[in-house]
């Protein structure tokens, strides 16, 4: 075991200059375990810039792949992240990729469980905060701050009309919302940042809907 406990890599005492290299790795890997929507049986992780030149001696592959198995930023598992994925049978790629990516510590992973596959772009931008700049080959940003639908859906008239008339239909405030699309009439993706989450009656109405392909929740405002 590389460092002795939780505290080593995540406050109060922490391994490596800030929070990015290690409570910002855990979100993002649950963020891409939320997205493939089960625990990943293969994963690759391609590391830009900082994380790739530091990720061993902060501790990033441990925050990462205690993200993947759906850990908090506090699980006192953390420091054991490695063991705790061989034992669930995850196996794990570590790439380092060259230049910065879309920012100094920058991460893409691409994940397979049985016939699913998902695959996340983002980086830790400092304090434990992260940026998603893409999520299943879709250029839509999130944060992670907020619970947030992510909907596969194809590019027809009224969707997106559909999709925001339910949530206030439902009284679910919309804090942010974006959209991408492979190209005109093809596969589309939007996101919702919601203020507050949506009951699981709400995202089955959703999946309900004409032309939807998927309803997908990430939040990592729920404890694990």
């Amino acid at each position: 075991m590389r460092f002795k406990n939780v505290f080593s890599i995540i406050g109060p005492s922490m391994v490596g200059p800030s929070s990015s290299h290690t409570a910002g790795a855990v979100r993002i890997g649950r963020v891409a375990r939320q997205l493939l929507g089960r625990q990943p049986e293969k994963v690759e992780v391609t590391l830009f810039g900082s994380f790739a030149e530091t990720y061993w001696g902060h501790g990033t592959d441990l925050a990462l792949t205690a993200g993947l198995l759906n850990f908090d930023t506090d699980d006192e598992r953390i420091p054991e992240a490695d063991i705790e994925a061989e034992k669930a049978g995850m196996d794990i790629e570590w790439i380092q990729g060259k230049g910065n990516g879309p920012h100094p510590n920058s991460v893409k992973l691409k994940l397979w469980a049985g016939d699913r596959k998902a695959d996340v772009i983002a980086a830790s931008i400092g304090g434990g905060t992260i940026a998603v700049y893409a999520l299943n080959g879709f250029d839509v940003q999130i944060t992670g701050e907020y619970p947030t639908i992510a909907v596969t859906h194809s590019d027809s008239r009224g969707v997106i009309a559909g999709l925001t008339g339910l949530l206030s239909r439902e009284g679910l405030n919309i804090g942010y919302m974006d959209v991408d699309r492979k190209g005109r009439s093809e596969a589309a993706m939007t996101v919702f940042e919601l203020d507050t989450p949506p009951s699981a009656s709400v995202l089955e109405e959703m999946a309900r809907l004409p032309h939807i392909l998927e309803v997908t929740m990430i939040d990592l405002t729920q404890r694990s």
